[in-house]
């Protein structure tokens, strides 16, 4: 492992609080689905602003519920974006913290509804217009929260205790294993299936591929050399990942020097040998997506 060390921030990304407003389906629940009521403030560096900008790219919601995209390095020295401190001021009281992304705000009250990824892209699936897309099919809830604590835990949370400088070797190597086995579990259902929940593109996807972008162009770089091949032996999978980035849903979102640059203004972590050893062309697949899945 080289001594190299990024440059690093504090990270606040805990120290904001929560806004975990819902959209219902009537006027009866407060924030009820209707069309132009509601903004998304994400930027695509982040993993949970690029998952919702994919989710909202497949509902079609660009006429309904318009994205402000926010820069990849926040520009306030509290880890803040400046952009969303009104949103956070006139939704808390007193407010002084960090005015964190993504935020899905109400146009008409001028105050936040959520800033929790999951419950935001869940409520955009409720509301979509198109009539052809559902990110979450009635009875496969239970499968897609699966997936997501598998990304969350197995592949994000072991990949950063794999690399984190100054643990001990054996913790790594398990850190590692776990890592491992969560990618082989993934590998052996996409060698006989396109997606990861019965014939249909769901949530899980999203959510899977999003986890594979940030292991590859973040968590790699804090990987010996061996287990970033140990991690590309898994064909399958990486091919599944090559698929979703051709479509333009998916591979427009992809922001490489955004998140080289929000990485490197975060990370405290040091470079190690597996940042020489890119798993994927991300940006020549998304270059490549044929005009007949620009969906």
């Amino acid at each position: 492992m080289s001594t190299s060390p990024l440059a690093a921030v504090p990270d606040v990304h805990r120290s904001a609080p929560a806004f975990r407003g819902r959209i219902g389906r009537d006027a009866r629940s407060g924030h009820y689905a209707v069309p132009h009521r509601y903004r998304l403030h994400l930027s695509t560096a982040c993993p949970d602003g690029l998952r919702l900008a994919v989710g909202h790219s497949l509902l079609a919601l660009d006429g309904s519920c318009p994205v402000t995209p926010l820069p990849a390095v926040p520009d306030r020295p509290d880890g803040g974006h400046a952009a969303l401190l009104p949103l956070y001021e006139a939704s808390a009281h007193h407010y002084t913290g960090p005015a964190l992304a993504p935020v899905l705000s109400d146009d008409w009250s001028g105050r936040i509804v959520s800033t929790h990824a999951r419950d935001i892209l869940r409520d955009l699936d409720r509301f979509a217009y198109d009539g052809g897309t559902c990110l979450y099919p009635c009875g496969t809830e239970s499968v897609i929260e699966a997936v997501e604590r598998m990304c969350t835990e197995g592949i994000e949370g072991a990949a950063q205790s794999a690399g984190r400088a100054g643990t001990d070797p054996a913790e790594r190597a398990a850190a590692l294993e776990i890592l491992l086995g969560a990618l082989g579990r993934l590998e052996r259902r996409l060698l006989d299936a396109e997606y990861l929940v019965g014939d249909r593109l769901t949530a899980a996807d999203v959510e899977l591929w999003v986890t594979l972008v940030q292991l590859d162009t973040v968590h790699r770089c804090h990987l010996d050399a061996s287990a970033v091949h140990r991690i590309t032996g898994h064909h399958a999978l990486w091919a599944y990942a090559r698929r979703l980035t051709a479509r333009h849903a998916f591979g427009r979102h992809v922001d490489l020097d955004g998140i080289s640059r929000r990485h490197h203004g975060r990370c405290r972590g040091l470079e190690s040998a597996g940042a020489a050893v890119q798993i994927l062309d991300w940006a020549g697949h998304a270059a490549d997506a044929p005009d007949a899945s620009r969906r």
